[in-house]
Order: C-alpha cells, then sequence, then structure tokens
C-alpha cells in the first residue's frame, strides 16, 4: 500500500509538472495587448496562456514579494523592477533563448539599463509619457480657447483647476507619477530625493486637491471616453485609447493628449520572468513571441503606446508612429525625465505623503 501510495504521488506530482508546462500565467497591466496577441501565441506554440491584469505597480509587488505569485512573466514599471532586482525578485535572462532581442533598439535598452544593468533580467515591453489627457472641448468652455492644455498648471493651479471640477479632473493612484509631475509644474527637479522640495510638490498637490474626483490608474480610460471626465494625469497610451473609444461610440466627444512643455516623466514598462516561475520555458517563449516585429507592431497598433522594437517601426500604422506625442520628436524627448528607485527613507516620505494626499488630510 506504502508504495502503491508512493507511486499514486509521483504521478500525480509529474502531472501536475506536466500541466504547468501546458500553460503560461501572465500578469500584465490593463488594457496593454492586441486583441489577437494571446490567440496568435496559442496557436504557434500550442501552449495555453492564463492571462490576468491590474492597474498598479503596488498591486503587482505586493504579490511578488509575498512569493509564490505563480506567474511566469510579469510587467513592471523600470523603478519598480529595480528594487525588485535588488530583492532577488527576478530570475537572470538566459539571452539564449531569447533570439528576437536582436530586434531591440539599443539606444533604448541602454536607457532602460540604467534600472537593470545589461538589462540581465528584462526586456521593455513598451514605453510612454505621463501627461495630460483632457477633453477639448469642456476645457474650452470653462477656460477659453487659450486654455493652458500644454501645462501642468491645468491640473496643478488653483485658479485652473477650480473651474475645471465640475467636469471632473482625475489622478493617476500613483505617488511616483503625480509627485513628480508637480515637480515638474514647480520647475523643480523631477528626479529629486531632496524632502523639502517633495514637500513643494505635495503642497501643490493639496492645494487642489478639492477638486479631484478620484485617484485611479484606469478607471479614467472610459470616463475620458464617455464625457463623465474632462481632465486626467494619465499614461499616454490610456489616453490615447480614450480617444479611440470616444470616435468609435461617434459620441461627439474628442480627446487630446498633451506632454507638458515643463517636462514629464518617461517611463518603461519590463518583461521579466519571476524566480518562482512555474514555466520559465513558456516565459521564454512568450516574451520571444512578443518581440517579434509584426506582434509588436500589433500591440502598439492596438494600444497606442510606443515600443522598442526597431524591426517593428515600418510595420507600425504612420498614425501612430508619426504621432510625436506618442513617438516624442528630440526637442521633446530632451524635456523628458526617467522615473526614480527611491531609498527607503523617500520611499516612507512618498506613501505617507500620499496616503495624506488621498484622504484630503
Amino acid at each position: 500500500m506504502k508504495r502503491l501510495l508512493a507511486l499514486s504521488a509521483i504521478l500525480l506530482a509529474g502531472a501536475s509538472s506536466a500541466m504547468a508546462q501546458d500553460v503560461v500565467n501572465i500578469y500584465n497591466w490593463s488594457d496593454y495587448i492586441a486583441e489577437d496577441t494571446i490567440a496568435k501565441f496559442e496557436a504557434e506554440t500550442g501552449l495555453k496562456v492564463n492571462y490576468d491584469v491590474y492597474d498598479s505597480n503596488e498591486t503587482l509587488e505586493a504579490k511578488l514579494l509575498a512569493g509564490n505569485s505563480g506567474y511566469d512573466v510579469v510587467v513592471p514599471t523600470s523603478n519598480f523592477l529595480q528594487r525588485q532586482i535588488a530583492a532577488g525578485i527576478y530570475a537572470n535572462l538566459d539571452k539564449s533563448q531569447l533570439p528576437n532581442l536582436a530586434n531591440m533598439d539599443p539606444a533604448l535598452m541602454k536607457q532602460a539599463a540604467a534600472y537593470d544593468t545589461d538589462n540581465a533580467h528584462s526586456v521593455i515591453y513598451m514605453w510612454g509619457t505621463s501627461g495630460i489627457g483632457y477633453n477639448a472641448d469642456k476645457v474650452a468652455e470653462r477656460l477659453g480657447e487659450d486654455a493652458p492644455t500644454d501645462s501642468w498648471s491645468l491640473i496643478f493651479d488653483p485658479e485652473y483647476a477650480s473651474k475645471l471640477a465640475d467636469c471632473g479632473i482625475t489622478l493617476l493612484d500613483s505617488p511616483t507619477d503625480v509627485i513628480p509631475s508637480a515637480l515638474a509644474y514647480l520647475g523643480l527637479d523631477g528626479t529629486t530625493t531632496s524632502q523639502e522640495d517633495l514637500q513643494k510638490a505635495v503642497d501643490v498637490i493639496q492645494n487642489v486637491r478639492p477638486y479631484i474626483r478620484y485617484f485611479n490608474s484606469s478607471q479614467y480610460i472610459n470616463d475620458l471616453a464617455n464625457g463623465d471626465v474632462c481632465v486626467s494625469l494619465g499614461f499616454s497610451g490610456d489616453v490615447f485609447i480614450a480617444a479611440a473609444r470616444a470616435e468609435e461610440a461617434d459620441n461627439g466627444i474628442s480627446i487630446s493628449y498633451s506632454v507638458p512643455k515643463e517636462g514629464a516623466i518617461q517611463w518603461f514598462d519590463m518583461m521579466a520572468i519571476p524566480a518562482d516561475a512555474p514555466n520559465p520555458e513558456g516565459a521564454y517563449k512568450w516574451m520571444n513571441f512578443i518581440m517579434q516585429p509584426e506582434i509588436t507592431a500589433d500591440i502598439t497598433n492596438y494600444v497606442w503606446y510606443a515600443n522598442a522594437n526597431t524591426a517593428s517601426m515600418p510595420l507600425v500604422d504612420p498614425e501612430v508612429s508619426g504621432d510625436p506625442a506618442i513617438f516624442p520628436p528630440p526637442d521633446v524627448l530632451a524635456k523628458l525625465f526617467p522615473q526614480v528607485t527611491y531609498d527607503p527613507q523617500t520611499d516612507r516620505f512618498m506613501t505617507r505623503a500620499w496616503t495624506a494626499i488621498k484622504t484630503g488630510q
């Protein structure tokens, strides 16, 4: 009987392992993949995909730090990736299993390497900016045709924010996006860790807090498209998704996106494999598949986010590749600044400040 039970346990373990190899578990941002990407991967590889989504780096980080997340590929933003690497969260990449790395833009990968030395743990999925999405008509109705839609003052100056409150202002639920944006508005270094300067930015946000409808990193997409809000501090591609949804609905709403003239965050979202991934072989197949030029182009054409895949660019819709708000020209790129991986002391300050901002204290 003991031998029978032992044999049964071995067979069950083998079956469980085999099942794990047949499924790739992906955890990615919401609204961040083409409609047919998963189906194409499954058809090409014979693997099944379990695809879950999140809308904040904090949500992803909590799952990863708890251990045994069950995911094979995750997509943290570069500054979160950096501190998660230090915590031993990710596996070192076996780049021999990623031949499509040859398609990636060396200059952008070098920028991303500032967070992950030699790109040892990660590959760029998409990149973009954090700027202003706005309903052009509603803003003009309240502020006139000369409304400062190219400036952070649209959100952070109480004179303007108070007049936009009735149509709805929203902020990302992300202190690492909002507080540096307020620093830029003040003309301060968006990458500073000076608590004196950070407090000035917090004060700016607190001054307009009464006019903020909510803090959320995904809800604003549909709300902009439906006309339920009129100004959002949001991610570039999300705003373009909102614009596309409004156009598809033919509801008369026109959504625009601007990179503020004072400067804005440039971020990278990175594909990485957790060290405890149940199916690392499937993870490599997914990452290499995503880096196929036509697959990357499909995603960019659908979500309107910039990619770092040079070989994909001839396949990207000219309306997308030629839009300076998606692929910024040199003069705009010069005004962008990277996200920061904060030291523990600054991180605690940011967390406390953000709690106070959200609760209106």
